[in-house]
């Protein structure tokens, strides 16, 4: 009996730990939708402009190439920011899921 409730609790724990560490589509749409939305348009037009392959270079390196497309915007200050920092990957992911190759819509 020890065996299986050892388990069952470094199951839960090991779940609990990583949660945070996998990011939300739902989420990433709520924060496209509002530091997005006013220049990029809604999501399926924003996440439209690239395909998967092309999100993932743009989020990859700690967000380089995606901070530097946006370097003498007026969404420059956001993308430097701790608060772009920490919703970087729900965006992403919310892009990515909807990327102009990936055949998902996103619901309005």
């Amino acid at each position: 009996m020890k065996p299986i409730s050892f388990f069952l609790s470094v199951a839960v724990c090991t779940g609990i730990m990583t949660s945070p560490l996998f990011a939300d589509v739902a989420k990433g749409q709520k924060w496209y939708t509002k530091e997005c939305k006013s220049c990029h348009g809604n999501g399926t037009k924003g996440a439209g402009m690239h395909t998967q392959d092309e999100w993932d270079e743009l989020f990859g390196n700690d967000n380089e190439q995606i901070i530097k497309k946006h370097i003498g915007t007026p969404a420059e200050a956001y993308f430097k920011g701790e608060s772009f920092k920490n919703r970087s990957k729900d965006i992403r992911d919310f892009l990515f899921e909807y990327g102009s190759d990936s055949g998902n819509v996103p619901a309005c």
